[in-house]
C-alpha cells in the first residue's frame, strides 16, 4: 500500500511540474504559444531532419492524422519544411527552417532558466536529492518508452 502512495505521488509530482512549466513558459511570449506536441515534433526533427511523417508519429506515439495536422501548422507558421523524399515523391521528409531552430533556442532557453530559477531557491539537500534523482528518473522513461514502443 506504501508503494501504491509513493508510484501516485511521483506521477502527480511529474505530472504538474511539466504542467507548471508548459503554464509559465507561455507568459510573456509576443508570438502565438506552441503546444506540447508541437515542440515534441520540432525536437524530433531537429534530432532526425528529414523524418517522415509516419515515422515521427511512430516515436512520438500519436496517429499519423494528428502529425499531419500538427506538420500543416508548423509549416504555416515557418516552423518547419516539408519537402518530397527524393527516394518515394510519394511520402514527405520534415526540416526545421530557421525560423524553426530559433524558436526551439528561445524555448530552452527560457524553460532553463525558469527551472534553473526555481531549483535555486531550494536548499542544498533537496538540490543534491534531485540531482540524485535524475538517473533513475531517465531510466523510469527508458522503461516507458521501451514499453510504448512494444504496444
Amino acid at each position: 500500500m506504501a508503494n501504491d502512495a509513493f508510484t501516485e505521488e511521483l506521477a502527480d509530482a511529474l505530472v504538474r511540474i511539466q504542467r507548471l512549466i508548459r503554464r509559465r513558459l507561455r507568459g510573456g511570449l509576443t508570438v502565438p504559444r506552441l503546444r506540447g506536441a508541437e515542440v515534441e515534433l520540432l525536437r524530433l526533427v531537429e534530432a532526425r531532419p528529414g523524418i517522415g511523417i509516419s515515422e515521427a508519429a511512430r516515436r512520438l506515439h500519436l496517429a499519423g492524422n494528428s502529425v499531419s495536422t500538427l506538420v500543416n501548422q508548423l509549416v504555416r507558421d515557418g516552423y518547419l519544411v516539408r519537402e518530397a523524399d527524393p527516394a518515394d515523391r510519394r511520402a514527405a521528409r520534415l526540416l526545421l527552417t530557421g525560423a524553426g531552430e530559433k524558436r526551439l533556442r528561445d524555448w530552452r532557453r527560457r524553460r532553463a532558466e525558469l527551472v534553473d530559477r526555481h531549483v535555486s531557491r531550494l536548499d542544498d539537500a533537496d538540490r543534491e536529492a534531485l540531482r540524485a534523482a535524475l538517473p533513475a528518473l531517465r531510466e523510469l522513461a527508458a522503461t516507458l518508452h521501451e514499453e510504448a514502443e512494444e504496444s
